[in-house]
């Protein structure tokens, strides 16, 4: 595999050390679900449906305030949002051992809504760093980032969990992101080019100008991925378990999370590459088989990896695309939303799913997951053609006009 697309990115000033110190932001989030959950399940006593609604009201808080912290970014600069969502998850992660249930709670939805943007900042530096024609390889790097994140930050969060114990861990969590913050607050990657940032970021186009049939049949595809993705997750736990090899459950994450990273890096190199719809089609496509090769745990193992192939790719150009579909004033609310429709899909999958997964064989999971996510494709597909039929028209009258 070609990596000259890869040493040509480490070459952009401020680029390397800014995705690498994003990628170390990434852990600790990602990293407070499970500990969250084993927190509230083994120091509060109080079950898996109450760590679950601590979860959903976490999610849920990060998925309305995205877009509002990605405007506050377009507006006010990077700074002076770092150091007021810094602060808060400082807090909260900190404090989080010492609070009933109740105040935990109350807090959670606040606190999701104000978790620093780690994700849309990266894809925001890329955006502002790396010409247009290297950016496939830069979403690319910064997905197989996110899978690095994934693989470490939960075997992080039960290693200190289970070896002492979850207070200590949220206690680690809440001082991470402190000191990430701190460092993201110092080193200040630029969001804008030199030239976007000669425009006033306070001059806000009208939404019709950017929410675009394209813009928006994005985040319908980004939605529908995130469905399949949570699905298949759902589904790979539930097989395994059927078949009595929950032993084998880390083995086969790990197995998916390395052939998304590989996927990615190949992606990265390609000349030419599939749009967001077709990889989001390919994923789905590649799903359904797998309800037929559940058990043995290794069958199941292989038949996982070629949609896992696709993931980081899926991923990777659905940031391309949106960054591509809107002005540099409104890039941060953009990749807010962005992250808005991926929690979306993440949210709505897991049940979907898991309604299934109580009534059903393991192997329609896999099926449920793929048709969840063609649902979402299928509209996304519709606006899309919209879309490129009603430039074609107006192509065509400004040319009959001149």
């Amino acid at each position: 595999m070609p990596l000259q697309p890869y040493r040509q990115l480490f070459r952009i000033p401020t680029l390397g050390a800014s995705m690498l110190l994003l990628l170390f932001s990434r852990v600790p989030i990602i990293a407070s679900g499970i500990t969250l959950t084993l927190h509230v399940v083994s120091e509060l006593e109080r079950g898996y449906a109450a760590a679950g609604l601590a979860g959903t009201a976490t999610m849920l808080g990060s998925a309305l305030g995205a877009p509002t912290v990605g405007r506050m970014i377009d507006r006010y600069g990077l700074r002076p949002v770092v150091a007021v969502c810094g602060t808060v998850s400082c807090g909260y992660w900190l404090s989080t051992p010492h609070l009933p249930f109740e105040v935990l709670l109350a807090a959670a939805l606040p606190a999701g809504a104000l978790v620093v943007p780690a994700g849309s900042i990266s894809r925001q530096v890329i955006a502002a760093l790396v010409p247009v024609a290297r950016r496939r390889a830069a979403f690319s790097l910064d997905q197989v980032g996110i899978e690095v994140a994934y693989m470490s930050g939960p075997v992080l969060a039960m290693l200190v969990s289970t070896q002492y114990s979850t207070s200590l861990a949220l206690t680690g969590i809440g001082a991470a992101n402190g000191v990430l913050a701190l460092a993201l607050w110092s080193l200040n990657p630029p969001v804008r080019t030199a030239e976007e940032s000669t425009t006033a970021a306070t001059i806000r186009p009208a939404l019709r100008t950017w929410v675009t049939g394209r813009f928006v049949a994005a985040l319908f595809v980004a939605t529908g991925a995130a469905v399949v993705l949570i699905g298949v997750e759902l589904a790979v736990v539930a097989s395994l378990r059927a078949s009595g090899d929950v032993a084998w459950t880390g083995v086969v994450l790990a197995g998916m999370g390395a052939a998304s990273l590989v996927g990615g890096l190949v992606y990265g190199t390609a000349r030419r590459s599939l749009s967001q719809l077709t990889l989001m089609l390919l994923l789905a496509a590649l799903t359904v088989p797998v309800g037929l090769a559940t058990d043995p745990w290794w069958l199941l193992a292989l038949a996982v990896l070629p949609l896992n192939v696709v993931c980081a790719p899926t991923l990777a150009a659905t940031a391309e695309t949106i960054s591509e579909a809107v002005p540099h004033t409104v890039r941060g609310m953009a990749m807010g939303l962005q992250d808005s429709a991926t929690r979306l899909g993440l949210g709505l999958g897991s049940p979907l799913v898991g309604f299934v997964l109580d009534r059903a064989e393991p192997g329609w999971g896999f099926v449920t997951a793929a048709a969840g996510g063609l649902a979402f494709g299928a509209v996304g597909a519709v606006l899309s053609l919209r879309d490129r039929r009603r430039d074609r028209s107006r192509a065509s009258t400004a040319a009959a006009l001149n």
